[in-house]
C-alpha cells in the first residue's frame, strides 16, 4: 500500500515513536509518506532522527498555492461537501476563521494525496488534523482512520463528526476505546485497541551488567516536568526512603514548565545531594538512564496518560516499574509479578515498593526479568505496526466489496 501517515508539528521530542511505527510499516512492505500540519521549531526535537524526518514531511500549513489554485481553476471540487461539514460544527464564531484554515490545509491534502496516488492516510491524533482528514475525504481525497492517544476532552469538540468520517477509530488503552463508544456513538467495530510500539530488540542489551546492592536503589524517571506527572509524590517517597536509612538517588529527565516548583520542592526536602534533574535528553540518553537504573518511577495523576511509552521501554530494560494507576497501566503491569502498581497520589504505596525493591535484591531482578519478557511478548513495534496495517487492509477489503456489491460506483 501507498500510506500517508499523519502527525501534528512532527517531529517534537516525544515524537519518536511515531519514527519507529513508520519504520516497522515500511519493514512490512508498505509505502509510507509522512506528514504534519506545520513545521515544529527547530529545538523541538532532540533525537537523531529529526533532520532526516523534517525533510521526508510533507507540511499542509501553509498550503502550497500551486495546489490551491488548481482547486480552484479546477471547478471547486468537494466544495460543497467541505462546508455542509464545515456547518454541522459546534465552533463559536471566533473559531470559523479557524475552519477555513481546516478547508485550505484539506484542499492541499487532497491535491497532494492524488498527486502521490496515496491508498490511504492514518492520522495519529483527534484533534484540529482530524478535521483536516475529515475534510479531505468529503473532497474526493482518500479514506484514512485515526488514533486517538488520551482522554477526548484534550482534543477539543465535534468528535461525533470527526470520527464519522473515519473508516476506524484505534485507541490506545481499553478506556479510551470505552469512552469512544460512549461519547460519540461510534460502533464497537468501528474502535480498536491498540499502544505505540517499541524496540525491544535494542532495549533488550541494556542493564544485563546492572549490579545490585540491598539498602541502595537507582531510581529514574523519564517524564515532562508537568504537575499532572505527580513528581512531588515521588519526591515525598524518595524523603521517606532516606530516613529510613536507604541509599536512594534519584534521576529526573526531562523538561517542563513545573522544573522550577520541582526545584523548588527538592530543596525544601533536602535532597539536593541525591536528585538529579537531567534536562531534556536523546533517545541514546534515555537508553544509558535506564541501563544505569535499578527501578523506574510513573507517579502521574489525573488523565494525563494513557499507554506511557515510557512504561514499555522501562521493562523492555529489566527494570521494575513502580506506577500510578493511571490510564491503561492496569492492561501492562501485572501487580507484584513484572511491576507494581500504586493508588494515585498515594505516597504511602510509593514508599512501600521503593523499600521492597530496595531492601530485597531477588525480587527487584525477579520483577526486572518479567518485566523484560513482558515487552519482549507484548509491547514491540512490529506487533503494533501489524495491527495497523491489517485494520487498513481490512477496511480497504470492505470498501472494495462495498462498491462492488453497488454496482461499482464510489472508489474504495
Amino acid at each position: 500500500m501507498r500510506l500517508g501517515y499523519l502527525v501534528p508539528e512532527f517531529p517534537s521530542q516525544t515524537h519518536i515513536f511515531f519514527w519507529r511505527e513508520v519504520q516497522a510499516l515500511r519493514r512490512l512492505g508498505d509505502e509510507v509518506f509522512i506528514l504534519s500540519t506545520r513545521k515544529p521549531p527547530s529545538d523541538a526535537c532532540k533525537h537523531d532522527f529529526a533532520k532526516e524526518a523534517v525533510a521526508a514531511t510533507h507540511y499542509l500549513f501553509p498550503p502550497g498555492v500551486v495546489g490551491l489554485t488548481g482547486w480552484l481553476l479546477g471547478g471547486l471540487t468537494g466544495a460543497g461537501q467541505a462546508f455542509a461539514y464545515l456547518r454541522q460544527l459546534d465552533a463559536p464564531l471566533q473559531d470559523r476563521l479557524r475552519q477555513l484554515a481546516y478547508l485550505v490545509c484539506a484542499i492541499d491534502l487532497v491535491q497532494w494525496a492524488r498527486k502521490n496516488r496515496i491508498d490511504h492516510i492514518h492520522g495519529h491524533s483527534c484533534a484540529d488534523s482530524a478535521h483536516i482528514l475529515a475534510l479531505s475525504k468529503r473532497m474526493g481525497g482518500p479514506s484514512f482512520s485515526l488514533t486517538l492517544h488520551g482522554d477526548l476532552d484534550v482534543y477539543g469538540r465535534d468528535h461525533r463528526a470527526k470520527f464519522a468520517e473515519a473508516a476506524f477509530v484505534s485507541a490506545v488503552g481499553k478506556h479510551l476505546c470505552d469512552q469512544i463508544i460512549e461519547r460519540t456513538g461510534l460502533p464497537e467495530c468501528k474502535v480498536l485497541p491498540t499502544f505505540m510500539g517499541i524496540e525491544t530488540s535494542r532495549l533488550a542489551a541494556l542493564g544485563l551488567e546492572r549490579a545490585s546492592q540491598a539498602g541502595a536503589l537507582r531510581l529514574v524517571t523519564i517524564a515532562r516536568l508537568h504537575p499532572n506527572k505527580g513528581h512531588f509524590h515521588a519526591l515525598a517517597a524518595v524523603r521517606r526512603a532516606r530516613d529510613e536509612g536507604l541509599n536512594i538517588t534519584y534521576t529526573i529527565a526531562g523538561e517542563g514548565m513545573f522544573r522550577e516548583a520541582i526545584v523548588t520542592k527538592i530543596g525544601e526536602l533536602g535532597l539536593r545531594d541525591s536528585v538529579k534533574l537531567t534536562g531534556t535528553v536523546s533517545e541514546n540518553e534515555v537508553f544509558q538512564l535506564l541501563s544505569d537504573a535499578d527501578a523506574f518511577l510513573l507517579t502521574s495523576v489525573g488523565k494525563g496518560e494513557a499507554w506511557p511509552v515510557s512504561v514499555m521501554e522501562a521493562m523492555g530494560a529489566g527494570l521494575p516499574v513502580i506506577s500510578s494507576i493511571i490510564g491503561a497501566t492496569p492492561e501492562m503491569i501485572r501487580p507484584g509479578v513484572d511491576g507494581f502498581l500504586v493508588p494515585q497520589r498515594d505516597e504511602d504505596a510509593i514508599f512501600e515498593k521503593i523499600m521492597i525493591l530496595a531492601r530485597n535484591v531477588q525480587e527487584r531482578q525477579q520483577i526486572g526479568a518479567a518485566a523484560r519478557m513482558t515487552s519482549q511478548n507484548r509491547f514491540d513495534v512490529s506487533a503494533s505496526a501489524g495491527v495497523l496495517r491489517e485494520s487498513i487492509c481490512a477496511q480497504r477489503k470492505a470498501a472494495a466489496c462495498s462498491i462492488a456489491e453497488s454496482g461499482g460506483r464510489g472508489r474504495p
